[in-house]
């Protein structure tokens, strides 16, 4: 058994602590999405990652999304409403409740419910903890002040999702001894608590995320699966915290699913179309059109498939062929190679969500076009709504230039999304399977 095989199915038994609340996508037609965070959430990869899934899963859904996070961030919005942490961390009772309150309500009226969200997701806890031992103090603000994103965003007619912060990972063999990790833990343990005081729903990415590095470091002590640094991974190891938040949202596996029987010459369609189906011998020929596009999967995280059921559990996009006689087949879409099968695989249901071809090809300019809107968005919050300019140059016409430099960028911003819209719209492919001749 490779090294790749023993992993998944060391996984397909450990890895259970993906849970949700409810067995619904928790995203919906017309949601306006804000992903709000640190540092984590402002590198705009996990939440790219999740919105390209939905955006390319549903793809007549009127959706949009927006990134709020900000680098060194807590639940308590230090970042954006600077209070006192070392009062906070003393106070208890009513003084943490007002301290938290008003904090919250500054942080989030500035910058989340401007947006008019319909859904939240709330990824805090990195820096909460203080990289330290755990510290009950330190734990009794985080919680109260996630009670009170919680509230704020429910009077205001948002759902919430909480997702906890992801392991830390240093390059030693018990990643899940590091006292850091172990208050992380707890962190998140408090935060499930939370969660379901207030009704909202929580997704556990520290589990499956650790069970991933202790699967890996079991193979090789100094594996590091997340790419970037021990705190920010890399478009890898966002990956799989965005496999790890989808299913806790309760994404949906199957994209679509097309059956050919050669004995009968006979097609079906789960989510697909087909059309023109031709038999000669071992070939077969036909049309396809999905309903939707598989999840894009950023080139830069390959490696990522590696160590997760990522295509298995997200992105189903399945040929069945059955009564082809045994040997390798070439599966070609509009005349490009989408890779090489054996019948046995075909009769089994081979996905191809992320074979070579026209249709991931169209997947990743989607996922491309919401980098770019992404990034498009950052830059109009952070360098232009909230770039503060010195006393002695503040004004009405600094103002002025200001709101037309806005207006202009949210003119761009809603091209992009126009774009989006076009691009994730599904096409018709002309496929042929042939044998390939020994």
């Amino acid at each position: 058994m490779s090294k790749k095989h023993r992993i998944l199915t060391w996984l397909a038994v450990v890895v259970v602590g993906v849970g949700r609340l409810s067995a619904d996508f928790q995203i919906r037609d017309g949601d306006r999405v804000v992903f709000l965070g640190d540092s984590i959430t402002e590198q705009r990869l996990y939440t790219t990652y999740i919105e390209a899934y939905a955006l390319t899963r549903h793809p007549e859904w009127k959706l949009s999304f927006r990134n709020v996070g900000w680098g060194g961030d807590t639940a308590w919005l230090r970042q954006r409403a600077h209070p006192d942490e070392g009062q906070l961390f003393k106070a208890e009772g009513d003084d943490l409740s007002a301290r938290v309150t008003d904090s919250v309500r500054r942080g989030l009226g500035r910058d989340v419910l401007p947006l008019r969200p319909t859904f939240v997701t709330v990824k805090f806890g990195m820096n909460d903890h203080s990289y330290q031992k755990f510290r009950p103090d330190i734990f009794r603000a985080y919680a109260r002040s996630q009670k009170e994103i919680a509230t704020v965003l429910g009077k205001s007619g948002a759902r919430v999702a909480f997702l906890t912060p992801q392991p830390i990972e240093e390059r030693r063999p018990d990643p899940d001894r590091d006292e850091r990790n172990q208050s992380l833990r707890q962190f998140s343990d408090g935060l499930k608590e939370v969660a379901t005081g207030a009704g909202a729903t929580f997704v556990d990415q520290f589990d499956p995320f650790m069970k991933l590095m202790l699967a890996a470091r079991a193979q090789d002590p100094k594996a590091f699966i997340g790419g970037g640094d021990a705190v920010h991974p890399g478009p890898s190891g966002q990956t799989l915290m965005a496999w790890a938040v989808l299913k806790g949202l309760g994404a949906e596996p199957l994209v679509s699913r097309a059956v050919i029987d050669v004995a009968a010459k006979r097609a079906t369609g789960e989510n697909c179309r087909i059309d023109g189906l031709a038999v000669n011998g071992s070939s077969v020929s036909f049309s396809r059109l999905d309903s939707a596009l598989p999840m894009p999967i950023d080139t830069r995280a390959e490696a990522a498939l590696t160590l997760a059921p990522v295509l298995d559990d997200l992105s189903r996009l399945e040929l069945k062929i059955t009564g082809l006689p045994a040997g390798t087949y070439e599966v070609t879409i509009d005349g490009e190679s989408a890779g090489r099968v054996e019948a046995s695989a075909l009769a089994s249901g081979w996905n191809f969500s992320n074979a070579a071809g026209p249709i991931t090809r169209q997947a990743r300019e989607v996922l491309a076009a919401v980098f770019e809107k992404n990034n498009r968005f950052f830059s109009r919050w952070r360098d232009v709504q909230l770039y503060s300019f010195p006393g002695w140059a503040a004004g009405p016409e600094v103002e002025a230039r200001r709101s037309s430099e806005l207006a202009k960028m949210d003119a761009a911003i809603a091209a992009l999304e126009v774009k989006l819209d076009g691009l994730r719209k599904p096409k018709a492919h002309g496929f042929e399977v042939k044998p390939v001749k020994p």
